[in-house]
């Protein structure tokens, strides 16, 4: 046998040695991924959660709901997010906030009045403002990629087209950041509580956008946190910083195998070995909207370095399907993106809690100065639709105000 042949030959045995690897890879992931997948997830330091609750002397002082990627919701009544809402606003009355985490319309935002698509996006956007149009507390409204037409370079006229019709149908919302610009925006929700809200998609989008300096909001941010450590502060963005799921970079065995279901449900061409390659280039090199993609990247990196010198602040975002709670270092990072659809979750990893299922959290505000994260669920199969919470913050916040600089003693939100 002449040389090449034996070369040729070795690395024919290679690539089968490999794919028989993959394929034996691929088969215990997917048993493993079925022994878990849509079931709560809870790190085992916190099993013992529902032996946990606020103090009996607490006195409820605000609550806020975090809904995240309501964009596909029933139009017919019969929405079980919808209905579960309906029921926190209930029980929550005027003391409250209902944040909206963005990706309010699926699958591209709100086209314009002669597109074929309106009248269905319309639809939906409608039913999502009727179900908090009654609601006697504020209701704030934050954008995601999909409504920025998935990120495309003409996004910014579908973002101000659904801020305008938000205007129109529910005046007494507030859609922030206003005109698409990066913020941070500054919402006092009630004594000692702050709201600050992010427009995350404004650093990763295409094409035209406001003119804004990439660097400044992260430098105002800094300053808000540092003024603002006596107060609890809830940081809203659409983006998560931490994510076991596909946007982080997750994916599951049946999508290395079918990996076009990534894009449509539907997808099932089967592509093995090849298809490893686009769960591979998510994870490393990262589509527009992914954690590992440069802009990205750059993002979250910036916003992390100012998050981590403030212990106790809450970052709440949606844009993965799923729920996912994460303590890192002394703050608190929250996936609400559970509003109108599922995706795969990983466990474990270094998340608290995850569950691949309906539903949002409600982040609870006491006098004594405890805050309480709750997720809650619709309550198909259980007695209650409060599957886990976590006390977040122990009592009272005693650092001093720092003296604000003049620039920040002006209001972020226009009279």
């Amino acid at each position: 046998m002449s040389l090449p042949s034996t070369i040729l030959s070795l690395l024919l045995y290679l690539m089968l040695a490999a794919g028989l690897a993959l394929a034996l890879w691929l088969l215990v992931r997917y048993w493993q991924e079925r022994q878990y997948r849509r079931r709560p997830y809870v790190a085992p330091a916190r099993n013992d959660w529902h032996q946990h609750l606020p103090a009996p002397d607490a006195t409820l002082l605000h609550r806020v709901a975090l809904l995240g990627d309501p964009g596909a919701v029933a139009t017919d009544g019969t929405d079980p997010i919808l209905q579960l809402l309906a029921d926190w606003q209930h029980s929550t009355g005027a003391a409250g906030t209902v944040v909206i985490l963005g990706d309010n319309v699926y699958p591209v935002g709100l086209p314009a009045p002669d597109s074929p698509a309106r009248p269905a996006a319309e639809k939906r956007l409608t039913a999502l403002l009727e179900a908090v149009g009654s609601y006697p507390g504020r209701v704030v409204l934050l954008s995601g990629n999909h409504d920025w037409n998935k990120g495309r370079p003409d996004g910014y006229e579908y973002l101000l087209r659904q801020e305008a019709y938000v205007a129109e149908h529910l005046p007494t919302a507030l859609y922030l950041p206003q005109g698409g610009v990066p913020g941070p925006v500054t919402l006092p929700l009630a004594d000692g509580v702050l709201l600050v809200v992010l427009n995350t998609q404004w650093w990763v989008q295409q094409g035209a956008r406001p003119t804004a300096d990439s660097k400044e909001p992260f430098r105002q941010l800094h300053q808000i946190l540092a003024a603002n450590q006596h107060q609890r502060v809830l940081v809203a963005g659409h983006h998560p910083l931490y994510s076991n799921a596909m946007h982080g970079g997750k994916f599951t065995a049946k999508q290395h195998v079918f990996p076009l279901t990534t894009v449509h449900k539907r997808a099932y061409v089967p592509l093995p070995l090849i298809g490893s390659l686009l769960p591979l280039y998510r994870k490393v090199v990262g589509a527009a909207e992914d954690m590992a993609h440069p802009r990205y990247r750059k993002m979250r990196r910036r916003l992390l370095r100012v998050l981590h010198q403030f212990p106790n602040v809450i970052y709440a975002a949606g844009h993965d399907h799923n729920l996912q709670y994460f303590e890192r270092h002394g703050g608190h990072y929250l996936v609400s993106g559970a509003g109108s659809k599922t995706a795969f979750v990983q466990k474990g990893g270094k998340a608290t809690f995850v569950h691949e299922h309906k539903g949002f959290f409600s982040v609870d505000f006491y006098s004594n100065g405890e805050v309480w994260l709750r997720t809650l669920e619709p309550a198909a199969n259980q007695e209650s639709p409060e599957v886990f919470r976590q006390r977040l913050v122990p009592g009272p916040v005693t650092a001093p105000p720092l003296v604000v600089p003049s620039v920040l003693r002006e209001p972020l939100l226009p009279a």
